[in-house]
């Protein structure tokens, strides 16, 4: 993938570190949330964590993978990485959402909405450690 590269100053909000920060946020919520629910289903013994463990370690590589998929700026005047909206993370990921929610209200399908909390975990951390090495390597090759 090509890297564009920019001459102008970008707002705070679209720059990569202020960008990490925001999905970082969004993760944390996502795994306390979901957290709460896989220990509750781990606890009453209708889950198993290796279940969970391995459909997590199945997805990180991918949401590592997909980090390829987010369009980045390079801006050389100011030495800022600004990233765009990705639309393709963003429809799986509601996609998994509304699957889990389908699966676990309204098919009482707990051991599947477990299954898919934990590739939305490992989709997500996989997609946001990409997206650091990314914008670090970035960042190395202009020198800044």
């Amino acid at each position: 993938m090509t890297i564009a590269t920019s001459t102008e100053t970008p707002p705070f909000r679209k720059r990569s570190r202020a960008k990490i920060w925001l999905r970082t946020g969004i993760l944390a919520v996502f795994a306390i949330i979901f957290g709460i629910s896989l220990y509750h289903d781990i606890t009453s013994q209708r889950f198993q964590w290796y279940w969970g463990l391995i459909t997590y370690l199945i997805c990180f590589p991918i949401g590592f993978a997909m980090r390829n998929l987010v369009p980045m700026q390079v801006h050389l005047k100011s030495k800022h990485i600004t990233m765009s909206f990705d639309k393709v993370y963003f429809a799986v990921i509601l996609a998994l959402v509304i699957g889990k929610l389908v699966a676990g209200r309204f098919f009482g399908l707990t051991v599947l909405a477990d299954v898919i909390i934990c590739a939305i975990l490992g989709l997500m951390t996989g997609r946001l450690g990409g997206i650091g090495v990314r914008v670090r390597g970035l960042k190395q090759k202009h020198g800044f």
